[in-house]
């Protein structure tokens, strides 16, 4: 049968359950939205692409470079937890028609002012801070719908299916912003990031959502505190945000250093080195279900931690291309690994009433350490050179392994039943 966006009744999970890494993209849903979230998320690669290079068309200046990937992340620490408290006070469906639409507006008039040559470095830097606001905005109500469109049996897979597309857009977005940079122009981009969320609208358009039993009412201020409260007094929530806080910011060193270690093999070279990062991605998505099936998460997490902390430190020791491209493999598979099971936790410890504020202190803890941790391997490279820095990073995350015994990670099925669609 054709895509139908309708929402019937789900499966209980007791009936013949497929726990396959692809089984979500069997369900019309949850397919449409994965193929319209890449096509998105590839757009807005193009855009960093793009927002980087026309800096540097228009100033040298190292502090003006540096400000336009602040300017994407400082949002995080401002809306992230407002973002979270309004995608639970109200409809989530249309919050994220809101948001999309922001964006498209955001993306599409940097396009046309750069087409028109009216483009400066400080608007370049107001408005890939809006696009980025609502970026941020938009991230808490979006993880919060991915157990309402695929069915329970599903769920996990979909979330490493989520982030392998992420992961799938990060090694084709930057490659393909380049060739459009290369033949049209920057802005031509900017353009194409906003043509890009049309297909989440579509979806976002004709999605008919299963109402929840309840939806918090009130302040804004309110549903913040009411949300902190909650993770400050619930174990699980707790573990789940110091377990990532300890991942992510040990985590950081070796995509934020990466494009130094593919200097030597120019832009091509630094693609191609992405592009195995993703495919690693995308074969970890492959495998995890059979290591879920088999081990505890905190098995998984364990094992994929120490793979990566090995992988980080042979980053900052092998020489040749394909050896690091080896690396970076195995890096992007553990990587899934990690991230995934940690996902899947932090949708599953709250209720879908206060899904999203949980999320949206997930996004900030995981976010936020990258950011920070990634500026702090960075200084400590810049003065005691790539090799160490990578190296202090591997330290930093075997060390993080001592969270494991006093803060588990569990996640369980979700109460508030997913949606499914007709076979």
């Amino acid at each position: 049968m054709a895509d139908s966006f309708d929402t019937v009744l789900p499966r209980k999970p007791s009936e013949h359950p497929d726990r396959s890494a692809w089984a979500p993209l069997r369900e019309p849903l949850f397919r449409s939205l994965w193929v319209a979230a890449v096509i998105s998320y590839t757009g807005t690669w193009m855009q960093n692409v793009g927002a980087g290079w026309m800096m540097t068309q228009l100033t040298m200046s190292p502090l003006m470079v540096s400000l336009v990937q602040a300017a994407t992340m400082l949002p995080v620490f401002l809306v992230i937890l407002p973002a979270g408290a309004l995608a639970d006070m109200v409809d989530r469906r249309r919050f994220l028609l809101m948001t999309q639409a922001w964006m498209v507006l955001a993306a599409g008039t940097l396009g046309v002012l750069s087409l028109t040559h009216h483009v400066t470095p400080w608007i370049l830097l107001l408005l890939t801070f809006i696009l980025g606001l609502g970026s941020v905005m938009n991230d808490p109500a979006w993880q919060a719908i991915t157990p309402e469109v695929v069915s329970g049996e599903c769920h996990a897979p979909a979330v490493a299916l989520n982030s392998v597309g992420f992961n799938v857009a990060r090694a084709v977005g930057p490659a393909l912003g380049g060739l459009v940079i290369a033949a049209a122009g920057s802005g031509v981009a900017f353009l194409l990031n906003a043509a890009s969320f049309f297909g989440v609208i579509l979806f976002l358009y004709r999605w008919k959502r299963m109402p929840l039993e309840r939806v918090e009412t009130g302040r804004i201020r309110d549903a913040i505190r009411t949300g902190l409260r909650y993770g400050w007094k619930t174990p699980l929530v707790r573990c789940v945000l110091i377990r990532t806080l300890a991942f992510s910011l040990a985590a950081s060193s070796l995509l934020a250093l990466l494009p130094i270690l593919a200097s030597p093999y120019g832009a091509s070279g630094y693609g191609l080195l992405l592009g195995s990062f993703g495919l690693g991605a995308l074969a970890g998505a492959a495998v995890l279900p059979r290591f879920r099936s088999r081990f505890s998460v905190d098995g998984v997490v364990v094992f994929a931690i120490i793979v990566f902390a090995v992988m980080t430190f042979a980053a900052g020791r092998v020489q040749a291309f394909g050896w690091l491209s080896l690396v970076l493999f195995a890096s992007g598979t553990a990587w899934i690994a990690i991230l995934a099971c940690l996902n899947v936790a932090a949708q599953t410890m709250s209720p879908s009433w206060l899904r999203a504020r949980s999320l949206s202190m997930y996004l900030l803890v995981l976010q936020g350490g990258m950011a920070i941790g990634s500026a702090a391997w960075g200084s400590l490279a810049n003065k005691f050179g790539v090799p160490t820095a990578l190296l202090g990073s591997a330290v930093a995350l075997s060390a993080g392994l001592v969270t494991v015994r006093r803060y588990p990670l569990t996640s369980h099925e979700l109460q508030f039943s997913p949606s499914v669609v007709r076979d």
